[in-house]
């Protein structure tokens, strides 16, 4: 795995705004009913992430960081704060709007993979292509020159239950990365695969970034995982910090 972390040791470092960030928090509070009681999962937390740069998202299981793509996203809303996104106030958006957003800035790769049993691997990618607007011939030929790229094009007619799990995760990153978004976020993108293929997946995955310079947002509960990005930033207790503070890792 690539490891390039320029984690600072400063907690201010997330509050400070940096230009023309594609992903700005601004003191997002965010909680939902658990048990009878409201859990908040997020507490006045800020985060920048600039124009292609990779930050990871480090924290326990069940901290939130799920939830916090969700709110970027524009799959959930905040019930305080902002949240912009590519310039956008997405929290100003309506619901259609915010899907119609999703689709055209961001790319989205989810722990388990989220394939639609029902198509090919191509199909797959193509099929965010022609939610879009693409034609079936031109995102056809896209798709297949990117699973190309990711040593999957001998599998490209094949069925999600005819592949194995790195090979199911090398097609949802050609489906999120296939529509050129200039925002990836990556929901545990290894978190259902051995060792050695998650470190497989996250090679290729870097390496593309590298190349689009799209920006990525990735959260994890592993710090192997997280140190393979620029900067690292943790989540515990709904805060939002650069300092690893006293997680027992």
């Amino acid at each position: 795995m690539k490891a390039d972390n320029n984690t600072s040791d400063s907690p201010s470092a997330t509050s400070t705004s940096r230009t023309n960030s594609v992903i700005s928090l601004k003191s997002v509070t965010h909680s939902y009913p658990e048990g009878g009681k409201l859990h908040s999962v997020l507490v006045e937390a800020s985060l920048d992430v600039g124009p292609g740069e990779k930050v990871a998202l480090l924290g326990r299981s069940g901290s939130g960081k799920s939830t916090l793509l969700n709110l970027v996203s524009g799959i959930d809303l905040p019930q305080a704060g902002s949240v912009t996104v590519d310039g956008r106030n997405i929290i100003t958006l309506d619901e259609t709007s915010r899907t119609l957003f999703r689709r055209e800035h961001i790319g989205f790769i989810y722990q388990f993979f989220n394939l639609i049993p029902s198509l090919t691997a191509s199909e797959n990618v193509a099929f965010t292509l022609e939610l879009n607007g693409v034609s079936g011939t031109d995102a056809r030929e896209r798709s297949l020159a990117l699973l190309d790229r990711l040593g999957m094009m001998a599998k490209a007619d094949s069925f999600p239950s005819r592949l194995s799990g790195g090979e199911q995760q090398r097609v949802a990153i050609a489906r999120a990365l296939v529509h050129s978004p200039g925002i990836v976020l990556a929901d545990e993108p290894t978190g259902n695969l051995d060792a050695r293929t998650g470190d497989e997946v996250l090679s290729v995955l870097h390496d593309i970034l590298d190349e689009s310079r799209s920006a990525m947002l990735l959260v994890t509960h592993s710090l192997a995982v997280a140190r393979t990005a620029g900067r690292i930033v943790t989540l515990e207790d709904g805060i939002i910090s650069e300092r690893m503070g006293d997680f027992a890792w």
